[in-house]
């Protein structure tokens, strides 16, 4: 018994071990952010490594990428930027005269993009402004585009395998449709309100007929004035949910939690697991989370 489970115990690490080496001989592709990573493996399978430059849990409007990813950048096929998130729209002009030569593809080519508040950092200061509302992929909709680009790229860079590339994007189509499925059938009713400190929310409640109110006031903290019209404006439509992200402090979103009566629920539209994402934050606005 114990020679059979020291051979299983080799068995596995000679896998892993091989399963390592098999991964590193693998051409790498850059994207952005770990959503988007999550669309890339899906459809890239075995054929490319894929890495996300903002690590889950950062905040990629103000994220800097370190030097150590800046030099393995240049060792990347391509870089898939997500589109209009802060870190690139301050960093795009760098990556591309550190790295000349590398190929880099839009994956927000024909999404229908709304307005909204950009935040960036430069030199140790933020910067908020008013552009292109950057969280395209907290939608279906939205994802479906991101993923044909996806493909397309996949395409462009490897047309031996476009075959592959193609079935392999009919089958994350596929969880977009079950993704659809579960999300309208535990959405509550068009025009329910809810919070949230952060808008990553805008093109869900745009999909869906939902009413998004952010607790950021221009991409800063509240003033008390905000605040107060903030919990006015929760008792009168009737919300029910604050979303919170650990990415920003949530002293406010307890504030008006207290003062309106409403829950405080976490999420994380960073999520590697975005169909469980998309799903959870839904359950959450039908109560069923």
């Amino acid at each position: 018994m114990k020679k059979y489970f020291l051979f299983i115990i080799s068995l596995l690490l000679f896998t892993s071990c091989s399963n390592n080496r098999q991964e590193e001989k693998l051409p790498t592709l850059t994207v952005s952010i770990e959503p988007l990573r999550y669309f890339t493996e899906a459809i890239a399978g075995d054929k490319f490594k894929v890495v996300s430059i903002v690590p889950e849990g950062n905040n990629p409007e103000t994220y800097d990428p370190t030097p150590q990813q800046l030099v393995a950048l240049n060792k990347s096929q391509a870089y898939l930027r997500i589109g209009y998130i802060g870190f690139e729209q301050i960093w795009m002009d760098k990556l591309k005269a550190n790295t000349p030569d590398l190929k880099i593809f839009d994956t927000s080519k024909g999404v229908a993009l709304m307005e909204g508040t950009c935040s960036h950092t430069d030199n140790g200061h933020n910067h908020s402004h008013e552009g292109v509302e950057p969280h395209i992929w907290n939608s279906v909709k939205n994802a479906r585009i991101i993923a044909d680009n996806i493909c397309w790229a996949l395409c462009t860079l490897d047309q031996a395998n476009a075959s592959y590339y193609n079935h392999r994007l009919d089958s994350l189509n596929r969880i977009f449709d079950r993704t659809e499925e579960e999300i309208r059938r535990v959405l509550p009713e068009k025009g329910t309100t809810f919070l949230i400190y952060h808008p990553a929310l805008s093109y869900f409640a745009r999909d869906y007929g939902m009413n998004q109110i952010s607790i950021e006031e221009g991409g800063k903290e509240p003033s008390p004035a905000h605040l107060q019209e903030l919990i006015r404006r929760c008792k009168d439509e009737n919300a029910r949910i604050i979303f919170v992200q650990k990415e920003f402090d949530t002293r406010n979103a307890e504030i008006i939690a207290k003062e309106a009566g409403v829950k405080i629920v976490p999420i994380n539209p960073l999520n590697y697991n975005w169909p469980e994402e998309m799903t959870g934050i839904a359950k959450a606005l039908g109560n069923k989370r």
